[in-house]
């Protein structure tokens, strides 16, 4: 089992950045994929989900600010984030939707922090 997100980093409010996740075919397959937040202290949420058809859907406190795709050719999914706020600072990961609960099925993560 294979998930690797990347892309995350340290920025200003307003400013953009771009989640990527390579994920196992076991995994990524047929399944509805999503990308998921912790933030400090927090729990662990949804912040958008893509199906294998394409049709999207969205946390509420996303608001039209982020994007996400999915490329099936690679296994990838990407997470476009524009006009960041500083309670968007969080870990993000990529599962499917409903998540695998088997930590093994989680990655690392990727620490996104944005600045005020």
């Amino acid at each position: 089992v294979q998930v690797a997100e990347s892309g995350g980093g340290l920025v200003q409010v307003g400013e953009s950045l771009t989640l990527s996740c390579v994920v196992s075919e076991s995994i990524f397959g047929t399944n509805t994929m999503a990308w998921w937040r912790e933030p400090p202290g927090g729990q662990r949420v949804l912040v958008a989900a893509v199906t294998k058809s394409g049709t999207s859907r969205y946390g509420d406190f996303v608001k039209g600010r982020f994007t996400i795709f999915r490329d099936d050719s690679k296994n990838t999914l990407t997470l476009q984030m524009n006009n960041l706020r500083p309670d968007d600072t969080a870990v993000y990961y990529c599962n499917a939707d409903p998540p695998y609960l088997n930590p093994d099925y989680w990655g690392e993560g990727t620490q996104v922090t944005v600045s005020s």
